[in-house]
């Protein structure tokens, strides 16, 4: 398994499913109650759901460039401000949906081999509070950024849950449905 086969198809899918829990929210409550679940937070120390959704979006394009050696683009920084800010500024699902819209985007973009650095290859992780990682690809890939990735779409899981969105077990694997095998779905 190479990391572009295994992070690209893991995040495209994911990022699907994010977007159509939105779909879900929208669906099940009323206009203005579905968009102020984007002010939504688990704990009052945590980032509200607009913020989850964009820190998801924010860990597959860093994957992006950080494993093709590039650096990252002004848009990231507007993302992770985005992110950042939308505990007082939390924009709209249409807004997050065109986020996660621009992330799949990014990630369909990718030729079958884009992500895949030479085994071992160096990975310069710098934190926001100064502390530095120093990693190789493939630990940046399991030990960072897919669990980064899932911490942030988990939480956003569990704020539509807290809120009364009617999500399930099968909403978070939507994805495993095409893999059933025929005759074997319990009626």
């Amino acid at each position: 398994m190479t990391l572009t086969s295994l992070i690209v198809p893991a995040y495209s899918q994911m990022l699907g499913t994010l977007s159509g829990w939105l779909d879900k929210a929208q669906a099940q409550l009323p206009a203005g109650q579905a968009e102020a679940l984007l002010s939504a937070r688990l704990a009052p120390d945590m980032y509200p759901l607009a913020t989850q959704i964009r820190f998801a979006c924010v860990q597959a394009h860093e994957a992006v460039y950080r494993l093709q050696g590039e650096a990252f683009p002004a848009s990231l920084d507007v993302l992770l401000n985005e992110g950042r800010e939308a505990g007082e500024r939390p924009g709209s699902i249409a807004d997050a949906k065109a986020r996660i819209g621009e992330a799949i985007a990014l990630l369909e973009s990718l030729s079958a081999d884009a992500l895949d650095m030479v085994e071992g290859a160096p990975v310069e992780h710098a934190l926001p509070n100064g502390i530095i990682l120093d990693l190789t690809a493939e630990q940046y890939a399991r030990d960072w950024t897919l669990s980064q990735f899932y911490f942030h779409l988990m939480i956003a899981y569990a704020i539509l849950r807290a809120q009364g969105v009617a999500l399930g077990k099968a909403d978070y694997v939507a994805h495993m449905f095409g893999h059933i095998r025929p005759g074997t779905m319990p009626g």
